[in-house]
């Protein structure tokens, strides 16, 4: 995934870019980047931060940035921001989505005879310069963005830093939210619309599917309306989505309580104690806990000093080091106990193995497990939330192949929580991670949760429908 902040504003705008960016740590984890426009050119600054905070890797380069318009991102991809020249002006751009036609688009942009891209390593094609390839072909930025969005499969939400402005343009399905917020002399743009209470700005609004705009510091104009089609990615509210922040006029924390009573609901385990998977399952532990009536504990302690949840490895052995090493048992809290804990979601069910294994070797006589979503059946096409390189590292979708003795596409049948099919995939992941019970969250609960209409909401990863 990622995530972007953009402002401009009719004094210096960098401390609000600087810890507005940072409010998008738990998004990604390889590469952080900030722009400034002085009022003549820009200015950029890109870090690694896989081994360390945005903050810390910036807080010098700030002090070296002045200017009242700028864009900031942390990626779990490439470097960004790209400072394009075209025939446009000078820019800065900066992307979150997934173009799933990378091929396709880079065949076409070939034909132009004079397109070029810079490689990176694997020999990989940036998505954010094929993006500005692409705005490039149009006469003004917004028919530029409107080019570039019709052309890509997958999503694409963007910020562009121009001469006259800061551009937002949000994906044309809304898979990825993009909020405007004011203060007096300031207009900003954000994914999390947690980074603006802090900082003094107040929700304006959100765009919708496909809506451009250009921010100046007195205001915002609108350049391309909105599309009617909405499909805002549910796993916002479950999982990456952070706790104060509120999409399409529902906050992230309220859902997640919402989705632990329905867990509740549905369940008749008797149990001691109930306890989240940290830090995003502590939201659904909280509901379930609430509307059970059963005490909420934390056998399990997260240790954030050094261990940041935006430091996360690319390669799986060390990721599943860093995890043990960030979470930290209470034994006189798991020790004789009956728990039941809640998790935003089982993707590959590695890290929570060895998790269960460590709560027995503490003393648990019994360890439930609710997940807040549906068993994830299919890799996301739309979104890079997931590190996963294949669906087969899905936990649900092993177990299928397990069951039907190959790996093609599933039958509908597992999406279904009634069937046997589901059940048998359910108790083969129960089987794999050791626990005593594992119920999942049912879709329909799940989407009552959020509040939203279904047909607003993906939800391909759990039910394959587009």
């Amino acid at each position: 995934m990622g995530g972007y902040f953009g402002v401009v504003s009719k004094t210096d705008c960098v401390a609000d870019l600087y810890y507005g960016t940072d409010y998008h740590s738990h998004l990604g984890t390889r590469r952080g980047g900030l722009a400034v426009h002085d009022g003549t050119a820009c200015q950029r600054y890109i870090h690694d931060i896989s081994n360390a905070q945005f903050r810390s890797k910036f807080e010098f380069d700030v002090m070296k940035l002045k200017g009242r318009m700028g864009i900031g991102v942390i990626s779990d991809t490439e470097d960004q921001p790209l400072m394009i020249g075209s025939h446009l002006g000078n820019y800065a751009i900066v992307t979150v989505g997934r173009i799933a036609n990378t091929a396709e688009l880079v065949k076409k942009a070939f034909g132009l005879r004079s397109a070029h891209f810079s490689e990176m390593s694997g020999g990989e094609i940036n998505p954010t310069e094929l993006v500005a390839l692409y705005i490039n072909q149009g006469a003004t930025f917004a028919e530029g963005i409107q080019i570039a969005q019709e052309a890509i499969e997958g999503s694409c939400s963007l910020l562009l830093l121009t001469d006259e402005g800061v551009y937002a343009a949000r994906d044309k399905l809304g898979r990825t939210p993009i909020v405007i917020g004011h203060k007096p002399g300031a207009y900003a743009v954000t994914l999390e619309s947690c980074a603006f209470p802090n900082l003094g700005y107040e929700t304006v609004r959100e765009l919708g599917p496909g809506e451009i705009v250009r921010l100046t510091a007195e205001g915002f104009d609108v350049l391309a309306l909105a599309g009617h089609r909405s499909q805002i990615c549910a796993f916002l509210w479950v999982y990456y989505g952070y706790p104060a922040s509120t999409y399409e006029g529902i906050n992230t924390e309220a859902a997640r309580y919402r989705s632990g009573a329905a867990l509740a609901r549905r369940d008749s385990t008797p149990v001691d104690v109930v306890a989240g998977i940290p830090d995003s399952g502590t939201g659904h532990a909280m509901g379930y806990a609430q509307e059970k009536h059963i005490p909420f504990r934390r056998p399990f302690v997260k240790y954030t000093p050094t261990w940041s949840r935006s430091f996360m490895p690319q390669d799986q052995p060390t990721r599943e080091l860093v995890a043990r090493m960030k979470i930290i048992p209470v034994r006189e809290l798991i020790q004789g106990q009956r728990l039941l804990f809640c998790e935003d979601s089982i993707v590959r069910g590695t890290q929570l193995r060895d998790t269960v294994q460590r709560i027995f070797d503490y003393g648990a006589r019994e360890v439930h497990m609710r997940p807040a979503c549906p068993p994830l059946i299919h890799g996301c096409k739309f979104l890079n939330f997931s590190r996963s390189k294949s669906e087969l590292d899905l936990a649900g979708r092993r177990a299928i192949k397990e069951l039907e003795g190959h790996d093609g596409a599933p039958p509908a049948a597992y999406a279904q929580p009634d069937t046997p099919q589901c059940k048998a995939m359910v108790e083969r992941i129960r089987q794999r991670l050791g626990l005593t019970t594992l119920q999942y969250q049912q879709l329909d609960d799940l989407v009552g949760a959020i509040g939203l209409p279904k047909e607003k909401l993906c939800t391909y990863c759990w039910d394959g429908q587009e």
